[in-house]
């Protein structure tokens, strides 16, 4: 762990506010006034767009941010190819989707001095990057800080810490990520990760679709679910490194390195909406029944990236945030049920309470997967406990669990399928439940 850079997290300062229009500036007077691309930028920075949309989408829908840099983004040579190490990208043609409920353990130490983009490792995922729809599920395990620098133009990426705080140094300044947090990358923004202490360890959603937004609250009104301005952007910081710094670009599914003679990391001020940004999940404000019965999971959406299809996500962010649980006469865990859409769920910390606590199957750092229409619930345990309760209001703190949902199956990579943390016994977690029918008559 870098001390200077646990003090540097800790001393961080945040622009508020999800999807709005934010400026920042690390130099006074950097920033040009009224105009986006003046005949002289300030200061002899230089001008530059990056669009996380197209030119022509909607006003609501767009995503842009204007960035005032010390050299272009233009300028820098020719990248060439690199190892993917255990990255893939949709499409997933390796294997066919499987209907039956996987369940792994959490992803084995990896080798000393292991970096972030070393250290990810893909599951699987859906839809084609080559089109920009679907979604991809990593985990990554790093031992090292990372002294090159990365960027995605395949998606955005969401990053699930779960072990270990992360420092990310990205085009429009620092962000500090913790266990409890999420953090999001935005496409094509280059950054690197710095671990915090000894190693890191977590999930990724490699977004490959619409960008992901808060979704709309419909019946609920104004306010609830996660609160725009509880989202913070990063202030502007800069570096004005000279020398060599590898550079590795995320295109079309492969890794592709190029040799910079100075840091890409030099925006002194920018001003968009296309920003990285971070969120502590417990500021969810979880929305819940205050009668009876068990409201559907949507309930718990974070983020959500729309697709074609009003209310159909190409993939939502969910989050079983700590909550207050009064439903009269009612099964309070999560309930038996059958989804159309596919459901990767992590642990970041506790039990999960559709799963017995000890039981050593679902923990933190491990992953289940419920591919569409395949039945899943409770087990056992859980079952019979919650069904003999006797029901006072119960308060739900000792576990953060999460979910990467999505509209298509997703395909296990062949390192997933075969995997060694990949349980063999998860569906044994249903065994013994009981025939309790009694007509009658």
């Amino acid at each position: 762990m870098s001390r200077d850079a646990r003090k540097t997290a800790e001393g961080l300062a945040y622009l508020s506010g999800f999807g709005n229009e934010h400026s920042s500036e690390a130099v006074a007077g950097a920033l040009p006034e009224g105009r986006n691309s003046p005949q002289r930028a300030p200061l002899g920075l230089y001008a530059e767009q990056l669009s996380g949309t197209a030119f022509t989408e909607p006003r609501a829908h767009n995503r842009r941010s204007w960035l005032y840099r010390i050299r272009p983004s233009a300028a820098h040579p020719a990248f060439t190819r690199t190892g993917n190490g255990a990255i893939r990208t949709a499409p997933f043609t390796q294997s066919v989707p499987d209907p039956n409920r996987l369940r792994w353990d959490p992803l084995p130490g990896p080798e000393s001095g292991t970096d972030f983009v070393a250290g990810l490792w893909t599951l699987g995922g859906n839809g084609d990057v080559t089109q920009r729809t679907g979604m991809a599920v990593h985990l990554y395990h790093a031992t090292a800080s990372m002294e090159r620098v990365f960027s995605d133009a395949d998606g955005e990426l969401l990053i699930v810490p779960e072990r270990g705080g992360l420092l990310l140094r990205t085009e429009f300044g620092l962000l500090h990520a913790e266990p409890g947090h999420v953090a999001l990358i935005p496409r094509g923004v280059r950054f690197r990760v710095e671990l915090l202490d000894e190693d890191a360890r977590g999930y990724v959603c490699e977004n490959y679709g619409a960008p992901f937004q808060l979704p709309d609250l419909g019946p609920i009104g104004a306010n609830g679910l996660a609160n725009a301005r509880d989202f913070r952007a990063p202030v502007a910081a800069y570096e004005e490194d000279e020398g060599r710094v590898e550079v590795v670009n995320k295109f079309c599914g492969n890794l592709w390195t190029a040799e910079y003679d100075h840091s890409p990391l030099d925006v002194v001020a920018w001003h968009g909406n296309h920003v990285p940004y971070v969120y502590d999940l417990r500021r969810f404000n979880v929305i819940g029944t205050i009668s009876y019965d068990h409201p559907d999971p949507s309930i718990f959406t974070v983020l959500t990236s729309p697709s074609d299809t009003p209310g159909l996500a190409g993939v939502d962010f969910v989050v079983f945030a700590p909550r207050w649980l009064v439903g009269e006469d009612t099964f309070r865990p999560p309930y038996f049920h059958r989804n159309v859409m596919s459901e990767y769920m992590g642990l970041i910390e506790g039990a999960y309470d559709a799963k017995a606590a000890g039981s050593g199957g679902f923990v933190p750092g491990g992953g289940s997967l419920h591919n569409m229409m395949s039945a899943h619930g409770p087990d056992r345990a859980t079952f019979d406990r919650a069904s003999a309760a006797e029901l006072r209001p119960q308060r739900i703190d000792d576990g953060l669990a999460f979910m990467f949902e999505t509209r298509w199956p997703v395909t296990l990579t062949p390192q997933a399928a075969r995997a060694e943390h990949l349980q063999p016994r998860y569906d044994d977690v249903w065994q013994g439940l009981e025939r309790h029918f009694r007509p009658l008559h």
